[in-house]
């Protein structure tokens, strides 16, 4: 069973999936500067988008219609549901999604959970874990921000480097939350190389199944991949999720080289190799106009499109190829009958 915000759906119903997008956003920096209402000129398209944490007006998109729109392409190029991990602090807006699904007919699942404490509100960033534990598991089981519509998915939980107070008693809350609801939890690392370890160090003292806990943005955090093994071996699920990037640098720092998607695939192939096929997850994290097919970017479409062909050139395995597009994304969001 697949939670979506219009209502539960069979898995069996489901087709290719994407594991983390954002379809309604606003990630602009709290301290940003600029008018966050600007025309992004096709002149400027490419500069904006290579530097596209400098532009406010690039990092928000909160028009259902254009999600809409964007989706109805992802459909024709064959995707069937997009996880959306706008989560509190990213202008999450659960009515929104519900009437870009029906508009699209493609699935859409909504995420619970905060994201980095420097975009949540300051009455969020004083709850206990007792309390946002509590907050998590309505937001799976009763319903988002007033509505009915319910998450399918914790997280993407956003946490610094080095971990504030706030975001440490987040990633408990988020653990409780998988308890009661079992749903599975995603989650936004710092960049520190440590980090993620730190990070499955919290969630496993407070009683989740890493076996359901996704770490996000290898392609940042171990762009290499040096550091991603130890990880995998505890037994959670990593995600390269930055597909359709091809720059040398990752906006947010010039100091870390960013993989082509050839080479997060050959990554993906070594560890496939290694036996823990099954526990990558693939994905493009668009949150930015630039991305989208209406400014000039790949769409969610860009996976199914292009990358599957890439796929078939380095002689992945077809059962890996199946996991990637679909059968990993389904498992990690199929909601446990019976939680623990």
């Amino acid at each position: 069973m697949i939670r979506t915000v219009l209502g539960d759906v069979s898995a069996d119903a489901v087709g290719p999936a994407l594991m983390h997008e954002h379809l309604l956003f606003d990630i602009v920096p709290p301290q940003a500067d600029g008018d966050r209402d600007a025309e992004i000129a096709m002149e400027d398209r490419w500069q904006v988008d290579y530097r596209s944490n400098e532009t406010p007006a690039n990092a928000l998109q909160t028009d259902a219609e254009v999600a809409a729109h964007e989706l109805a392409f992802y459909a024709a190029d064959g995707g069937s549901l997009v996880v959306d991990q706008s989560v509190h602090g990213l202008a999450r807006d659960a009515g929104g999604l519900a009437r870009a699904s029906r508009a699209s007919g493609v699935h859409v699942v909504a995420s619970a959970g905060t994201y980095v404490e420097a975009y949540v509100d300051s009455a969020t960033r004083t709850l206990r874990a007792a309390a946002l534990a509590d907050r998590f598991t309505r937001e799976v089981t009763e319903g988002l921000d007033g509505t009915e519509i319910r998450a399918g998915l914790i997280g993407e939980i956003g946490c610094s480097w080095p971990l504030t107070g706030f975001e440490t008693r987040a990633l408990e809350a988020a653990a409780e939350a998988q308890r009661r609801s079992g749903a599975a939890i995603s989650v936004h690392p710092g960049r520190h190389e440590t980090a993620c370890s730190r990070i499955l160090d919290i969630l496993a003292a407070s009683g989740a199944d890493l076996s359901r806990v996704i770490l996000c943005h290898m392609d940042r955090t171990h762009p290499d991949g040096h550091g991603i093994l130890p990880l995998l071996e505890r037994g959670c699920a990593v995600e390269w999720d930055f597909f359709g990037i091809e720059q040398s640098h990752y906006w947010m720092t010039d100091a870390v080289e960013l993989p082509t998607d050839l080479g997060r695939l050959r990554l993906i192939r070594e560890f496939d190799r290694q036996g823990f096929g099954e526990q990558i997850a693939i994905s493009h994290d668009i949150c930015t106009k630039t991305r989208l097919r209406q400014w000039g970017g790949h769409g969610y479409g860009h996976i199914l499109r292009n990358v599957r062909a890439l796929m078939l050139r380095l002689d992945f395995r077809p059962p890996l190829i199946d996991a990637l597009l679909r059968d990993t994304p389904l498992r990690l969001l199929n909601l446990k009958e019976t939680p623990q």
